[in-house]
């Protein structure tokens, strides 16, 4: 079994894309509408080949996150360097060494409120 790719509610698909790929340094892979119109979703993939979904219905602008899921995790090459080049819109928790994890992290919002860990092996 693969992982093939999560779907996040998002208020504005451009935003998010511009997000998820100018900042975070995915790429955009494909795109379709609804037969109806109301939904646009757009896809943006890692370089392993795992895809976000980023789902614009029309008039919805507000999502409760809920305590369903918690995070989606990152992998970038330094945590705090990406942490500052990132324009996030929200600070969870700031870099810092998890070494029951073995990672630096650091978590982070993006355009609809979605939570990001940034994430790097200690070395």
């Amino acid at each position: 079994m693969d992982l093939i790719h999560t779907c996040l509610n998002v208020a504005d698909a451009d935003r998010s894309v511009e997000f998820y790929t100018e900042q975070l340094g995915f790429a955009e892979s494909w795109s379709f509408e609804t037969e109806d119109g109301s939904t646009t979703n757009r896809y943006v993939a890692a370089e392993n080949g795992v895809e976000l979904q980023l789902s614009e219905t029309e008039g919805e602008t507000d999502f409760e996150q809920g305590t369903a899921w918690d995070h989606l995790a990152v992998g970038v090459e330094d945590v705090d360097e990406a942490f500052e080049r990132i324009d996030h819109h929200g600070v969870v928790q700031e870099p810092a060494d998890n070494p029951a994890a073995g990672a630096r992290t650091a978590f982070l919002k993006d355009p609809d409120g979605h939570v990001v860990e940034l994430v790097a092996p200690l070395e």
